[in-house]
């Protein structure tokens, strides 16, 4: 069983004071630093780039950074963010005409790559590509924007795609995004879920040690 790890999405968080917000997730104990990558184009809104990213590795930001492309195209943006020194970075197989060529991108420039799948976007993908993924990214909303409602259909996939990962037998996460709450972690968790992103519910908190030991007693 792996390690439940959480993972705070700077999408909520106060960029009057970025650098101040990751370290203080950090130190409440997050396991990823998410970015939630938007253009303006393959999504409704219009987020950041790589900067911020190679910004807070200067700054002496450990804890990896797990980037999430809501792009199109991508290939340009691997290169920066992996150039800016990020640890995951996903994609959606709707932004790459080269899906299998994207993927091998990311792993040889050093990053661990993941496909996301969107609420309507048929599993299928992961029979051609899971022996090459280090993360599956399912979205629980449709992508654009923060503070959604969980998408309950959803719930299903998870465990379709739990059972695809574990008769595979490869190493890879299983990564959730989009309305997860104090509500709902445990039955997501149970489900299969071994990676929470979660944006409003920590950033929205008025202390975040307490908000880290709420979402970890719920899934203990």
């Amino acid at each position: 069983m792996k390690k439940n790890w959480i993972a705070p999405s700077i999408l909520s968080a106060d960029f009057s004071k970025l650098g101040e917000e990751v370290e203080s997730v950090i130190n409440a104990g997050a396991d990823l630093i998410h970015f939630d990558v938007m253009d303006n184009h393959f999504v409704p809104n219009l987020t950041f780039g790589s900067k911020i990213c190679k910004d807070l590795i200067n700054a002496g930001i450990k804890t990896p950074i797990d980037v999430h492309l809501m792009c199109e195209p991508i290939d340009n943006l691997i290169h920066d963010f992996a150039d800016a020194g990020a640890t995951y970075i996903t994609f959606h197989p709707e932004a790459s005409t080269h899906v299998d060529r994207s993927i091998r991108l990311i792993r040889s420039l050093g990053c661990k790559p993941g496909l996301v799948l969107n609420p309507a976007t048929p599993t299928s993908w992961l029979d051609h590509t899971l022996a090459d993924l280090d993360m599956v990214l399912l979205m629980s909303v449709n992508p654009g924007f923060a503070g959604q409602a969980f998408i309950p259909s959803v719930m299903k996939k998870i465990i379709d795609v739990r059972q695809k990962i574990d008769s595979s037998g490869y190493d890879c996460r299983l990564q959730i995004d989009g309305g997860v709450t104090l509500e709902n972690i445990n039955d997501i968790s149970v489900a299969g879920v071994d990676t929470f992103v979660m944006g409003s519910t920590i950033f929205n908190a008025s202390d975040y040690d307490t908000i880290f030991k709420d979402i970890l007693a719920k899934l203990s």
